[in-house]
């Protein structure tokens, strides 16, 4: 009889791996608290990708 894992996998590295598939230049890397690499997603430059108008800071410019 199989086990089951009674916890959550994490699943935040499968889910920036695929937005790094659409979005190459908003995925980098950053170290975790361990010191460890692991991908990371620049919320800010998503924004922008996904914006018709320049985004600065909070306000939105239209071009």
């Amino acid at each position: 009889m199989e086990k089951l894992k009674m916890h959550t996998p994490d699943l935040t590295q499968d889910h920036i791996a695929r937005i790094r598939e659409l979005f190459p230049n908003c995925v980098t890397e950053a170290r975790d608290e361990s010191g460890k690499l692991k991908l990371a997603v620049d919320f800010d430059q998503l924004k922008q990708e996904l914006s018709d108008t320049i985004v600065k800071g909070h306000r939105s410019v239209t071009t």
